[in-house]
């Protein structure tokens, strides 16, 4: 038994259903491996529980997993809005959400969010990042905008894969995002953070 295998094995058990997303996920799709999974997917949903929010804006909701596992999480007058800029994924990502028992709790948005969530008028309590790597400060930026005092923003993907760390990727435009994403919210005293090296590292943002 690995490490990783330990954790899971005391970690809430994945529901069946979003097992067989993540499977199809990764049978159906180019980059399945971007879908959160049982670790990052029971973290997500234990962190709503932990914060309560009534309003989640999510950016980049791929196949839907992350989507449901936070819906899960949510209470009653709860509501998730998630935003998927490539509306190639909405034939395979609607249906999995329709189907999940939290579709009442989530809107599913064709559309780039950096426009489109500021339209909705909401002011939210959790934001969880998780769309094109070159535009996080400006995602970010629009966040910040339409965060309550006192919320939260999951940035996920910030060590990617590593690269962060290693020279060979400084070129690279996602790589360099991600750089200076990290640095920005490094020297941002309006919120305080914390790097989780979970998966592909998730950040943790309060804004004061």
């Amino acid at each position: 038994m690995t490490l990783d295998d330990y954790i899971l094995a005391h970690t809430e058990p994945e529901p069946d259903y979003l097992y067989r997303l993540w499977r199809a996920t990764n049978l159906h799709t180019i980059h399945g491996r971007m879908a959160s999974g049982h670790l990052q997917g029971r973290l997500l949903k234990m962190l709503v529980r932990m914060i309560s929010p009534k309003n989640i804006l999510e950016i980049g909701t791929f196949s839907g997993y992350s989507a449901i596992s936070m819906a899960e999480g949510l209470n009653d007058d709860g509501h998730l809005y998630t935003f998927e800029i490539n509306d190639e994924m909405e034939d395979f990502t609607r249906p999995w959400i329709e189907g999940s028992d939290v579709v009442d709790k989530i809107d599913f948005i064709i559309g780039d969010a950096l426009i489109e969530a500021p339209k909705l008028g909401i002011m939210f309590d959790l934001a969880f990042m998780d769309g094109d790597k070159r535009t996080y400060r400006d995602c970010y930026e629009m966040v910040m905008g339409i965060l309550k005092p006192g919320g939260f923003i999951l940035a996920d993907n910030t060590l990617w894969d590593g690269h962060v760390i290693d020279q060979a990727y400084d070129r690279d435009h996602q790589t360099q995002g991600i750089e200076s994403f990290n640095d920005y919210i490094a020297a941002d005293d309006r919120v305080e953070q914390v790097i989780l090296p979970l998966r592909d590292g998730l950040t943790l943002i309060r804004k004061k």
